[in-house]
């Protein structure tokens, strides 16, 4: 019996995937678990297996179409099978039609107006001279005097539309983007339009912190090069702390549902040389110091190889981002839906301070941005979940608790 292969659902807010490329042709016999094509959806590249061997009796789409989630992309089966055509056909592509302009002015104003002839406008003279010197056209002015007639109340109580820079509203550029760069575009500029943004910064001294990261480096007999006590882990951990003691930060907002979870994953955004993607550490909480550190280097490893686990990128509760290796201090991270909350990550910097003996001395601080989504989580809570990630790098110790 012929089967359907249907473009998957690899996340949440997930609608929609595009076919980077067919990995078989009409014909080819594959077999369970083969890979079949590649898609392009939220924020990585990923196959798609046959889950039965078979025969490939239909491509229903072609490279670069964007398909909804869970249409059948693809027909495999025994070689003697008809395929149904009524049932399987290639759906068919949406009629492009050029879109008709839309005049700005063509609006509806709270007061009626009235349709005028083509002939002679009725105004009086004190009314012609009154528009003249507000520069009103007198074709645009609706009359209540007699016969329709410009009264010098009906210009004193005009409110004309203001003009437009254009007189059409063009059709919105086209994209050429395409694959994870235009599967990026798409989500950020859904994230903007979805939630409410809004960002926090602050500025905390990790003096200590790298002191820390020093002395367990020089008392801890085996080699930390795994990424066991990176600044990324102990950031991270200081998230997942803070995260236990604001659980309303760790929670997803989508379609108007707001949802606390009770799981902890951790989304660490990761660059590419074309593009981003975010692994998640799942059930980051109930993992070591050391553990989450080196789950972390493997999973951007993997991710940056292309073959880390597509399961391994959905289901994150609150992600981190840095450009700090870029030398930027400051930035405005974009939350990654369904979450509400995404703390972005600055460059270290060396900065003299008095002391409390009154002496000069040396600082290393780090820069942080919290972006939120204010529909669902208010500026007070926001900055206290802020803080919390602040203190506990400023307390290192009780991050290896």
């Amino acid at each position: 019996m012929a089967t359907e292969i249907v473009m998957p659902k690899l996340g949440l807010t997930m609608t929609e995937g595009t076919i980077d490329h067919w990995l078989v042709a009409v014909g080819d016999q594959v077999t369970a678990g083969q890979p079949i094509l590649e898609i392009s959806s939220e924020k990585l590249t990923s196959e798609v297996e046959s889950p039965e061997a078979g025969t490939v009796l239909k491509l229903l789409y072609v490279d670069g179409d964007t398909v909804p989630c869970k249409q059948a992309v693809a027909i495999i089966g025994d070689a003697s099978e008809t395929v149904d055509e009524s049932s399987t056909a290639s759906p068919a592509q949406a009629p492009v039609t050029e879109s008709q302009p839309v005049a700005v002015n063509d609006v509806s104003t709270d007061e009626p107006t009235k349709p005028r002839s083509t002939g002679r406008i009725l105004i009086t003279p004190v009314a012609r001279r009154l528009a003249a010197e507000k520069g009103y056209r007198i074709e645009d002015i609706p009359g209540t005097g007699g016969n329709g007639r410009i009264t010098r109340r009906d210009v004193e109580g005009f409110a004309p539309v203001k003009e437009a820079a254009t007189s059409v509203v063009s059709e919105p550029a086209r994209s050429n983007l395409t694959g994870m760069r235009k599967t990026i575009a798409q989500r950020m500029m859904n994230s903007l339009h979805n939630s409410a943004q809004l960002t926090l910064h602050r500025k905390v001294d990790v003096t200590s912190l790298m002191a820390m990261r020093q002395e367990l480096k020089s008392k801890v007999e085996q080699p930390l090069d795994n990424g066991e006590i990176s600044l990324t882990a102990l950031i991270t951990r200081a998230v997942i702390k803070a995260l236990q003691e604001h659980p309303a930060v760790n929670a997803w907002f989508f379609e108007g549902d707001y949802q606390v979870q009770s799981q902890i994953n951790i989304g660490i955004a990761t660059a590419l040389s074309d593009g981003l993607v975010v692994p998640v550490v799942q059930n980051a909480d109930q993992l070591s110091l050391g553990q989450l550190g080196r789950t972390i280097k493997n999973l951007a490893g993997e991710a940056r190889k292309g073959t880390l686990d597509s399961s391994l990128y959905a289901g994150s509760t609150f992600s981190i981002t840095t450009l700090g290796a870029q030398g930027v201090e400051y930035f405005t991270p974009i939350l990654n839906p369904p979450e509400i909350g995404i703390l972005g990550v600055g460059a270290l910097q060396k900065n003299l301070a008095l002391g409390d003996d009154g002496e000069v001395i040396e600082r290393t601080e780090l820069p942080l941005s919290l972006t939120f989504d204010h529909q669902v989580l208010d500026g007070a809570p926001a900055a206290e979940f802020l803080g919390t990630v602040v203190d506990y790098l400023q307390s290192p110790y009780s991050l290896l608790l």
